[in-house]
């Protein structure tokens, strides 16, 4: 396996209140503890540069349960060569002061070299549900998702998990995975959380000049149209796909990869929107690459 970028976290140490972990075993060791007093455990994996929408995740998690672990790792096996792996922003001191005042009880910071050994060879397979749209465009990035979660979910065997509805493909992957291979984690989809014009939050917003920002509020848009026009009885997919396109023309997006109606469910098109379609954007503003999504049936 390739050498991947790696900077050492720093040592073991307690902050108030909180536990930094830095290996696996000393991170089993603390969830083992919590699990055998019998306490729920919610597990909150992020990859840092944490904004608001992660710690909605932690504060939901703190909320449901009796301890909360969130995770800093920027996972390697999910990015593709030419992606932004090198530059993804590492903000680790401002994400740990985060988390504690979020009243996280531990996170788990690991190396690369912790979380896979030069000689690894183990990858897992994901669902049928991560062949399409991000899988076409990003070949084996959901298979280093489902690979590293599985690796989380072992080392911190937690009994609730928490993601981001942004990142909803991603979401619905790991729920079909956590099924089907039987976890039995209770994993909740949190809502997105938004700037006050709209913007989805975004760890590769601040990639975004002042006028890409502005011209990036084209997807919320989009998405908003699409979701008026299924409210005022426009069910044709078709249609809502052409409305939400032009918004994105209009507002200057550089390229969209997708902007499609589908199944919320399985992520499937149809030639009829009914009240389980989901509409879903990914485009790129400059060399940012954003994605969002909306259920029309709000």
């Amino acid at each position: 396996m390739k050498k991947f970028w790696n900077k050492p976290p720093p040592a073991n140490r307690r902050l108030p209140s909180m536990e930094v972990l830095n290996n696996k075993t000393a991170a089993r060791r603390w969830v083992m503890h919590q699990r055998c007093e019998q306490r729920s455990l919610g597990l909150v994996p992020t990859m840092g540069a944490l904004h608001a929408g992660h710690i909605s995740l932690a504060k939901r998690a703190v909320q449901r349960c009796d301890v909360t672990v969130a995770t800093i790792f920027v996972n390697p096996t999910q990015f593709a060569p030419g992606e932004d792996l090198d530059r993804y922003p590492r903000t680790l001191e401002n994400d740990l002061r985060l988390l504690r005042d979020a009243g996280v009880d531990a996170v788990f910071v690991p190396a690369v070299d912790e979380m896979y050994a030069e000689d690894f060879s183990t990858y897992v397979q994901p669902p049928d549900v991560a062949l399409c749209l991000e899988g076409e465009r990003r070949p084996d990035h959901f298979r280093g998702v489902t690979t590293v979660v599985t690796k989380l979910f072992h080392i911190l065997p937690c009994t609730h998990a928490f993601f981001g509805h942004k990142d909803y493909q991603q979401a619905r992957v790991l729920q079909t995975m956590n099924r089907e291979l039987d976890f039995g984690i209770e994993i909740e989809i949190c809502p997105t959380v938004r700037e006050p014009d709209g913007l989805a939050l975004s760890s590769r917003n601040r990639y975004l000049s002042d006028d890409e920002r502005r011209r990036a509020l084209g997807l919320h848009r989009a998405l908003t149209v699409a979701c008026k026009a299924y409210q005022d009885g426009q069910r044709g997919t078709k249609v809502l796909e052409q409305l939400m396109r032009a918004e994105l023309e209009n507002a200057g997006i550089d390229s969209v990869e997708y902007a499609v109606v589908v199944n919320s469910q399985t992520l499937q098109p149809s030639v009829h929107a009914d009240e389980e379609a989901i509409a879903l954007i990914a485009a790129r503003v400059g060399s940012t690459r954003l994605i969002d999504n909306q259920k029309l049936a709000t």
